[in-house]
């Protein structure tokens, strides 16, 4: 068996394990208190809800404490990263659009006159401008300050610094809002995508793409998958993230997954052929999943 099959690849990027307040809280998707050890890492762990299954710190680092990680020092290093790495995750970010098929999206709204789009946790708003090329009307938001200055001042966007709920947006601002590897960062999942959900027209889309903790690599590796890391406050399966739309007044309307195998952890003939089971029977390492807001009246 390939050495690094068993090592499974590296960890992706965090800021330092350090010791953080933190309080117990219910389980956000179903309130309840039935918390199981469920991974071990190095300097922090995670616990699974007997109730919902959900994957989460628990107890939880305070909001305050998880904000300064994306300030200073740390703040320049995810820019740095983000950087460094642009171009590959902005090619990533258009595959998953052409998968949730965007394009057709975009055909049904050609029509209007206006075509807003919020991208929520937008980094160097490398996506935005591409966006914005092709006839949208962008807004960014980016707590990481080093990052969201190098948006506004670089490229030109309109991308706010304060966490989504601070911005009052207002109602049904937006056609579509774009959320990528944001969600499981966020302490109240929850209270994010109801003001999605507000901020979002009637027929408008919500596109939220996370680790998959039901994915094959989640479960060959464990406390050493990669997006097993200190930063992702939550870990949500499918089924739990599909719950947790459908409890914030989404429809589901689309599932996909991608990636059975990191690259150099198996011979390229196996993660071909992995790769394209996780994307057709939907036990990838990364999930999309395309919710929207109904039209008429929400009880």
């Amino acid at each position: 068996m390939n050495k690094n099959m068993l090592k499974g690849p590296p960890k992706t990027w965090s800021t330092p394990v350090i010791g953080e307040q933190s309080r117990l809280i219910p389980c956000i998707l179903c309130r309840g208190d039935r918390l199981r050890p469920y991974l071990v890492c190095e300097g922090f762990s995670y616990v699974r809800c007997t109730g919902c299954g959900l994957v989460q710190m628990n107890p939880q680092p305070l909001a305050a404490e998880v904000a300064r990680r994306y300030q200073e020092g740390s703040g320049r290093d995810y820019l740095s990263y983000e950087l460094a790495n642009e171009k590959t995750f902005l090619h990533l970010q258009e595959l998953a659009l052409a998968d949730a098929g965007f394009a057709v999206l975009e055909k049904e709204l050609l029509s209007k006159a206006h075509r807003a789009i919020l991208d929520v946790g937008c980094a160097t708003g490398a996506l935005l401008e591409i966006l914005r090329k092709r006839g949208w009307e962008t807004t960014g938001v980016e707590i990481c300050t080093p990052a969201q200055v190098y948006a506004r001042e670089v490229r030109n966007l309109d991308v706010r610094v304060l966490p989504l709920e601070e911005n009052h947006f207002p109602a049904q601002a937006f056609d579509v809002v774009l959320a990528s590897h944001l969600i499981e960062h966020l302490n109240d999942p929850g209270a994010f995508m109801q003001e999605v959900h507000r901020i979002l027209r009637p027929g408008g889309y919500f596109l939220v793409t996370t680790p998959n903790i039901g994915g094959f690599q989640a479960r060959l590796f464990k406390n050493r998958w990669r997006s097993a890391i200190f930063d992702h406050l939550f870990l949500f399966s499918i089924k739990t993230l599909s719950r947790l739309l459908e409890c914030s007044g989404f429809e589901v309307v689309q599932v996909c997954t991608w990636g059975g195998l990191a690259a150099g952890t198996a011979p390229r003939v196996l993660k071909r052929v992995c790769d394209r089971g996780a994307k057709r029977f939907g036990f990838g390492d990364v999930m999309l999943i395309k919710g929207r807001r109904p039209e008429g009246l929400m009880p």
